[in-house]
Order: C-alpha cells, then structure tokens, then sequence
C-alpha cells in the first residue's frame, strides 16, 4: 500500500487512527499497540499476504536472538549464526537470480534461476534487525516485550522504506504510549509534514520522472544527444530527491500522528559541498548503519589511511549492492567509495600543505558545490540507468561524445509531456524546449539550495525531542492549498523510487 494512495490516504490511516486512539480512550493503552501492530501487518500483507510469513518469522527469530544475546556473557557464535540467518534470507530473495545470471554471463553457462519475487522491505528489516542483535550482543538493546518489538520492527511509517531505526531511538517512545501523561502526539506537525511530503511526491519528484523516464526508457533507440543526456540525467537527479524528502516527510509525519518521532533521514543532501557531507545528509540512517556495522567493523581508520580507503570503498560498494542486485548499483556503490577516498585525500593534502582555511572561502565553496553536483549528478545516471550500456553511454553523450543539442522528438516531449505534467501546465505556452528546461530546472535548484528544509521548519532536531511546532492560519491555508494540488496529482502517482530496495 502507497502512501501517496487514496486507499491509505483516505481508508488505511483513518481507521488505524480510529481504532489506536478508541482504544487507548476506552481499553488500554496495551490493546491500543497491539491494534497498531496488527494494522501493520495488514499494511505489510496488502501487496502481498503470503510474505507477510516471512516478516513474522523474521520477527520471531530475531526476537528469539536477541534474548538469548542479552545474556551476561553472549556468544559470538550466536550473534554470527543471527546474523547469518538474516543476511541468508536477504541473499536468497534479493540477489540468487542475479549471481546465477552473472555466473552464466561470465562462464557462458545456462544455470536455470527460479523466479523469486523479491518481498517489499526486506533489506530494510533485515538491516534493522541485524543492527539489533549486535546492539544486543553489546548489551546496548534488550527487548523483554514481544509485542513491543513487534511494534519495533513492523511500525508501518518506517516498514517500507526505512528510516532504519535504533533500538534505543523507538523503544523508549514505545513505553512511554503506556503513560498517558508522557504520550505527546503532534497532529498539528503530523499533518502538515504529511501534506508536504505528499506535495514533493506526486506533484514535484512524479513530474520529473516523466521525462527522466522518458530518456532513460528509450536511450538504447538509435544515437543520443547530450541536451537530452543532460535532461534525462538531471531530471532524475531532482526526481530522486523530491522522492526521498517527500518520503522521508511523511514517515516522519506519520510517526508523530501516533506519538512517535522518527530520525531523521534526509538533511538537504544537494547543499553539501563535499561527498563526505552529502552522506552525512543523504540516508542517513543507513549511512550511519554502513558507518557503525560495517565500516567500523572493517577497521574504520585505525588502521592507517590505505587500510582506511580500502574499507571505505568496501563499504559503499556494499551500499551500493544494498540498493539493488544489478551491475549498475555496484558501480554506483564503486562511484561513490572512489569519491570518498579522492575526498578525504584531498582534505589531508590540504591540511599538510596548511591551506585549510580556503575551505571558508567563498569561491572555494561555490566550486566545491558545483564539483560535487557534478559527480553526483554521474553516479545517479548508474543509480538509473537500465544497464551498464546505457549509463556509459549516456555519461559519454553528456560530455560531447554523441550528438549535439537536443533532439526534436526529445524536445517536442518536454513541450508536450501531458496534461498531468507541472511543467506543461505552467510552461505549456512556450515554444522554446530550452526555456522550459532551464526554468524547471532553475526552479529545482533554487528550492534545494535555498528554501528551508522539513527539519528546520518543523524544529525537528532528533528522536529525543518531541516536535514543539505549531501552526499559523497562514501556514493552514498554504497546507490546504498543497493538499488540493496533491489530490489531483495521486490520480496518476507512481510507488516511490525507495520501495524497490
């Protein structure tokens, strides 16, 4: 089931309201968690009820697990055998049809692959999970409540599509729903994020997905040109963005609908002005997941700088794959552990030749910006890409290496690209495909670089902090006026980009 749907919308997350709160009025506030948890099951079993099987055992086992781990003295071989199951579970779903594949590519073999269907969230639980026994092998976690944990895992704001959450960050919140006093939910806040996250979606990130669709749907039709390269890669690369943040805006809102405040998960990433920023902003449960259960586990930096860009790249190739069981994610993943290493490099030449204090100055800025737009800008082309041709030739095309200009059939379908598109409604009278990409584009540029993000608007500083934030008529009418537009919007709203991982 979709967020940006009229069955949740409209049926789901009303009655889940209704039934949370008639129950914690007039039956406990206990019952009141167990209708939560069940009414998450039903939004997980929704797309496919047979694998709702798998997240109960999943539950089950870790739980099991994590008890045992809680121990005085735990085992290491209980914690790998955890682990183990979990990640067994995440090879055989996510990834045996595409190392069978790459097998009988490399060796000109015809393994036969069965067809799995790989279940909806299942590298984020698992993730979630994993990082749950080790912080009970650390005896930093320990769940005594199954129904909790339950809660824990399943809560449907972050089920789907993350953030990837601590132990120690929704637990203490899930008590505390048992006291009336210290229950706090923001409807107010919930609402709006709500709202405004859905706005992002349907209205903003759905838009440029037509034509970073478009391009990349057909880049294997015949030569390409670098104006449409271009089109098709920065479409996709504000369509990612306005996704997530639109995502993370309303699992966010969720969250505080039933008194829950979720981390944060995205911190205007395209301000950064280096890749080590942008994964300090972008995911940043999961950065912090690959940072504390993988990097760190590696070797971290303790082991002098080779060993430390060795276990960087390690690292985001493994997030790459993460993303997806596809060449192009690795290389994305190889993109981005080049980028880091190149990246902290840079900054220990600096530092040695003490010319640190540049990094403050403006000029300095403006081209560390641009420089790392740039290369984030490439990578997203492997993050979208259908293959690896496709990716390498859009990337050669968008430096020169293909015709040049725009196509006319490109062109005619940024003036064209329908009745449902922002752009057309707002630019349709244009005639010049040009000027219609520059002001999308400008636009797109302007809201990430310069408006206020979620978190600053709503004084969202973490999970311990309940959000204090209050509405203004002023702010009411703004919301109403999103609502409206995201309304019609969700009449041709697609999944978002995060629910394929």
């Amino acid at each position: 089931m979709l967020f940006n749907s009229f069955a949740f919308l409209l049926l789901f997350l009303p009655l889940t309201l209704g039934l949370f709160y008639a129950a914690r009025r007039w039956l406990s506030a206990r019952i009141s968690i167990a209708l939560l948890v069940l009414t998450s099951f039903f939004f997980y079993a929704y797309w496919n009820p047979k694998y709702l099987l798998l997240l109960l055992a999943s539950i089950a086992i870790n739980y099991a697990f994590g008890r045992w781990l809680a121990v005085n003295n735990p085992s290491r071989f209980l914690l790998a055998s955890g682990v183990t199951i979990n990640l067994s579970l995440l090879g055989y779903f996510k990834y045996s049809g595409f190392l069978i594949a790459s097998v009988n590519d490399a060796f000109d073999l015809s393994f036969g692959a069965t067809s799995v269907v790989l279940p909806l969230a299942i590298s984020f639980f698992t993730f979630q999970q994993i990082a749950y026994l080790v912080d009970c092998y650390r005896h930093a976690a320990h769940e005594r409540n199954f129904m909790n944990y339950c809660l824990f895992v399943s809560f449907f704001p972050q089920l789907i599509a993350g953030p990837i959450v601590h132990h120690k960050e929704v637990m203490p919140q899930i008590n505390r729903m048992l006291s009336r006093i210290d229950f706090t939910p923001n409807f107010a806040a919930g609402l709006s994020l709500l709202i405004v996250g859905l706005f992002k979606k349907v209205v903003i990130a759905d838009n440029f997905a037509v034509y970073a669709s478009r391009f990349f749907n057909s880049a294997n039709e015949g030569a390409l040109y670098a104006g449409d390269a271009w089109v098709g890669a920065l479409s996709y690369h504000f369509q990612i963005y306005f996704d997530f943040s639109g995502y993370s805006d309303m699992a966010i809102g969720l969250g505080l609908l039933f008194g829950i405040v979720l981390p944060i998960n995205f911190n205007s990433p395209y301000r950064s002005l280096s890749i080590i920023d942008f994964w300090r902003r972008w995911h940043m449960t999961l950065s912090r997941f690959l940072r504390d259960y993988l990097y760190f586990t590696l070797g971290g930096n303790r082991k002098g700088p080779s060993r430390r860009y060795v276990n960087l790249f390690a690292t985001m190739l493994l997030g790459g794959l993460w993303h997806g069981a596809a060449w192009t994610f690795v290389v994305w993943g190889a993109l981005h552990g080049s980028y880091l290493i190149l990246n902290h490099w840079w900054r220990a030449l600096f530092d040695r030749m003490g010319l640190g204090g540049l990094r403050s100055h403006s000029l300095y800025k403006v081209l560390s910006l641009l420089l790392t737009t740039l290369v984030i800008v490439i990578a997203w082309v492997y993050f979208r890409a259908p293959d690896i041709t496709v990716a390498n030739n859009t990337v050669l095309a968008m430096f020169g290496m293909g015709e040049s200009g725009l196509s006319k059939s490109y062109g005619n379908y940024i003036v064209n690209a329908g009745f449902g598109s922002l752009v057309s409604l707002l630019w349709g009278a244009a005639t010049s495909p040009l000027a219609l990409t520059v002001v999308m584009f400008t636009g797109a540029l302007l809201f990430t670089l310069y408006l206020p993000n979620s978190c600053q608007i709503f004084k969202l500083l973490d999970y311990e902090g309940a959000c204090q934030w209050r509405p203004t008529l002023r702010w009411a009418l703004l919301v109403g006026v999103l609502l409206a537009c995201s309304l019609v919007g969700m009449f041709g709203a697609s999944e978002f980009i995060y629910f394929q991982f």
